[in-house]
């Protein structure tokens, strides 16, 4: 097989000192406490793969795929050791060499189908016409399939703050086959394509609910496509507006999604939000911010391994659960992760994205 991408990082890799500090804020390490899954592991998994040391058999793979790429430990690491791009790295050159799980085997023909990962061919109408406006919301795969809730409210909130806006005709932005080693050139045509949609509206302005869906248009769309129109979250567009809300007596604290967290220090905007509620009391959690811990479902690893990403967001929900009466987060597949996490130990907290909480306080 060729490591060529890998390779290429490969000064990087010989950074590591293999101090541990990254053992400490790892996900899957807490999960499972074997050092290939954590980040000193994957580097010397990714250094044997590229120098021919070692064979990529399925226990090497499996953990190669052992990251939900939340960044923690690029946070934690006294060299900068930049982890996730060899992840990343290391990921697409065993997929290229046909090294490839099942699970997002079956999302990459999904895509390649349907053009979502869930292989859904009906698509929900959110009673909104698609045209020409200069405010346009990006739905993402998520909350068009399986967290419609999330869209409703959003496009609820739109209408009550009489905003002139338009849906897109979308296909899936493309975040999840970037994280789980998939063809940069087929990523680059769902790139395009959404990029082409939008600018035919005469889009200035769109606006996200998905937090994996934002960071992939301004992190990885900016490498290969020119675009004049503004992306933001809904977060950041709301927070700059006074909104008049209902009180609310209840304890709210926040999860931090860490592809608008760590990935884009998108911090300030949502409890801004947060503390606009009339009566609310926000608490923090102990990890919070650039400190928050994964919800367990990013990087593919939600389809791969739905156990650890169970118990892994579990964790968060019951930290929530001791100090507030609703756990606030910012991203559809954050929302399904924890409520997933949920399922296994059943704490009393209710779990919502902040769309929801909004609209169902907003007054029009």
């Amino acid at each position: 097989m060729k490591m060529d991408r890998t390779k290429k990082l490969e000064k990087e890799m010989l950074t590591c000192t293999f101090c541990g500090f990254c053992k400490s804020v790892c996900p899957y390490f807490e999960d499972n406490q074997w050092d290939p899954s954590v980040a000193r592991g994957k580097v010397i998994l990714a250094y044997g793969l590229t120098r021919g040391e070692i064979e990529p058999d399925d226990s090497v793979v499996k953990r190669i795929f052992q990251c939900t790429t939340c960044k923690d430990c690029e946070r934690r690491c006294p060299s900068d050791i930049k982890v996730i791009e060899i992840v990343k790295a290391a990921r697409r050159d065993l997929v290229e060499s046909g090294f490839i799980l099942p699970a997002h085997s079956k999302i990459i023909d999904n895509v390649e189908r349907t053009g979502n990962p869930y292989g859904e061919t009906d698509k929900t109408d959110f009673g909104v016409p698609i045209k020409n406006a200069e405010i346009g919301y990006f739905i993402g795969c998520t909350s068009r399939y399986r967290t419609t809730e999330i869209a409703t409210h959003t496009i609820s909130i739109l209408r009550k703050l009489g905003l002139d806006f338009t849906l897109v005709e979308e296909s899936c932005c493309g975040s999840t086959l970037h994280r789980i080693g998939h063809r940069k050139e087929d990523i680059v045509g769902l790139m395009k394509a959404n990029v082409e949609a939008v600018k035919r509206l005469g889009i200035k302005r769109l606006l996200f609910t998905c937090a994996g869906c934002l960071h992939m248009f301004k992190e990885e769309y900016v490498k290969h496509l020119d675009y004049d129109f503004e992306a933001e979250h809904i977060v950041q567009f709301l927070s700059r507006r006074k909104l008049k809300l209902k009180p609310l007596r209840k304890k709210i604290t926040y999860h931090d999604p860490c592809h608008i967290g760590r990935h884009m220090k998108i911090y300030d905007e949502p409890r801004t939000l947060l503390n606009s509620i009339p009566e609310a009391e926000f608490v923090e959690m102990n990890e919070n911010r650039e400190l928050s811990r994964c919800c367990g479902g990013g990087g593919g690893v939600r389809a791969s391994d739905p156990g650890a990403s169970q118990r892994i967001a579990s964790r968060r929900v019951r930290a929530a659960s001791e100090i507030a009466d609703i756990l606030v987060t910012s991203c559809p597949f954050c929302v399904s992760t924890l409520v997933f996490g949920n399922d296994l130990v059943n704490v009393d907290i209710e779990i919502k994205d902040i769309t929801e909480l909004i609209d169902d306080l907003l007054i029009s």
